[in-house]
């Protein structure tokens, strides 16, 4: 792929995400009432796309019940303000071990392996325009934890999105993750163009260093769209990075929770950051018509007028 700065960027908010933050900022958003109304700030202050979690509104945890995401997904479609709407398929893949020198039996408390139907279930119930494909499987900075997505759930899930008509947007946390989600449009499974997210920093993939994420730009085929991003204090200068590389934006507290050393953001205050940091480049921030002209999306209406 050529180095062509992009001139046309979108903002994705990634809204509330899945990790253990929800008890180290009050701004992570808890309910769906929360996260819907985060998500609609986040877009009133530029961002085109939200991706959102759902998590239990009284302890934070995250949760895969579909009825968290019926909720948030019908707040934001009410809302006045337009945005894409990307949910979350990354649910549903958790293993967890035992010591290593007693691996086996899992440990259950902390392991959620479910089948395809059911990491897509809130996805079939709510018809969103993008959701996320984590293309491979990953040890995470957990000692025992492996995230876990094998070439077979791939196939199906990737196929089930496909026959929904939703967007799969392909998270690639190492090259491997882009090498398969080639093959999977090769075998078509998904359809050519692909969305992808290249998720730099996220410990044990690809490491946020600029030799790895040129790597991982270069292997993205000149007709997909991509956006990257990395975590904490590396968030806005990969956000630079990717409009200098040809890509595109996300930013949001699933990535990062501070504005500055030891202040705490806001969903809305790091997107105003990414926009205010693309106009300087020189680049223009579009909105959501022009993101599904762009990938192809067609607009969901409100529940209510279905």
């Amino acid at each position: 792929m050529p180095l062509t700065m992009n001139r046309n960027v979108f903002v994705t908010c990634a809204v509330t995400g899945s990790g253990n933050t929800q008890d180290r900022s009050a701004h992570v958003p808890r309910s769906p009432q929360e996260i819907a109304s985060s998500a609609i700030d986040a877009a009133k202050a530029g961002a085109a796309i939200v991706h959102c979690h759902v998590r239990d509104p009284q302890t934070g945890v995250p949760s895969r019940l579909p009825s968290l995401y019926r909720e948030v997904t019908d707040l934001i479609r009410d809302a006045d303000v337009d945005v894409v709407l990307n949910l979350t398929a990354g649910m549903g893949g958790d293993i967890t071990f035992g010591s290593p020198q007693a691996p086996l039996p899992l440990n259950a408390g902390a392991t959620d392996m479910v089948g395809a139907a059911e990491r897509v279930r809130h996805i079939v119930e709510c018809l969103p325009e993008i959701c996320t494909l984590d293309c491979g499987t990953m040890n995470f900075a957990e000692a025992d934890y492996v995230m876990t997505n094998t070439p077979g759930m791939l196939r199906a899930m990737g196929q089930m999105m496909t026959d929904l008509g939703v967007k799969p947007e392909i998270e690639a946390f190492d090259t491997g993750h882009l090498w398969f989600a080639k093959q999977l449009v090769t075998e078509g499974i998904l359809n050519d163009p692909a969305l992808v997210q290249l998720c730099m920093g996220v410990p044990w993939g690809a490491p946020n260093d600029l030799n790895t994420f040129m790597a991982m730009v270069n292997a993205i085929p000149d007709n997909w769209s991509w956006s990257a991003f990395s975590l904490g204090r590396d968030q806005m200068p990969f956000a630079a990075a990717s409009v200098l590389a040809g890509g595109n934006v996300r930013v949001g507290l699933e990535d990062n929770l501070y504005l500055s050393k030891g202040v705490l953001a806001t969903n809305a205050q790091l997107v105003e950051r990414a926009v205010t940091l693309v106009e300087n480049m020189g680049a223009h921030v579009v909105g959501p018509d022009v993101v599904r002209a762009q990938l192809g999306l067609v607009k969901q209406a409100p529940r209510n007028m279905n």
